[in-house]
């Protein structure tokens, strides 16, 4: 009897264990399939072709926790004269004639615990494609490049030495308390 419950506890240890994994997992994941956006937004037309800033749509990048999302307002600044005519422009002057804002589906995302300061990694020189969102100005549609879990996070700020905006060299806070405080 004691090898049948021995046999039955590693059994239900080793499935809530691949359950559990598969979660973890699919926080690792480098590149996931892009969830389906209310409008085909390309970064490669806009950031790559085009070379906008990121800074120029995310406007709260360097003085904020979150970087923040183009309001229509802002999209159609520029679209209310540029390619007026493509479908995926209309239903964004949709948007505009209904004073509604998009419903983007949030790709790089971190639990809703995590206080992540966009501004402070901006403001030490940190850069957006090449540290943290991949290569964005060359997707037509955005994927997730780097797994943004702590580990990940502790890797970089062991690793690197950043530039802040006064053009000094410093490491990168090696005390998990220089920001979490």
């Amino acid at each position: 009897m004691a090898k049948i419950r021995t046999v039955v506890l590693i059994l239900i240890t080793v499935v809530a264990s691949y359950f559990v994994g598969l979660s973890i997992l699919d926080d690792y994941v480098f590149v996931e399939a892009s969830p389906v956006q209310p409008i085909n937004f390309s970064h490669r037309i806009h950031a790559g072709d085009r070379k906008i800033d990121c800074q120029f749509c995310h406007i709260y990048a360097s003085r904020s926790f979150v970087a923040g999302v183009p309001s229509v307002q802002l999209c159609m600044g520029c679209h209310s004269q540029i390619r007026t005519d493509s479908l995926e422009i209309r239903k964004l002057q949709g948007y505009w004639e209904r004073q509604e804002p998009i419903a983007w589906v949030k790709i790089h995302d971190v639990p809703d615990y995590v206080q992540f300061p966009h501004k402070r990694h901006v403001k030490a020189g940190v850069d957006c494609q090449e540290d943290c969102h991949g290569p964005i100005a060359t997707q037509d549609k955005v994927t997730k490049s780097a797994p943004l879990m702590m580990g990940w996070c502790l890797d970089c700020h062991r690793d690197r030495v950043f530039t802040g905006s006064d053009n000094k060299e410093r490491q990168g806070p090696r005390d998990c308390l220089a920001c979490h405080i």
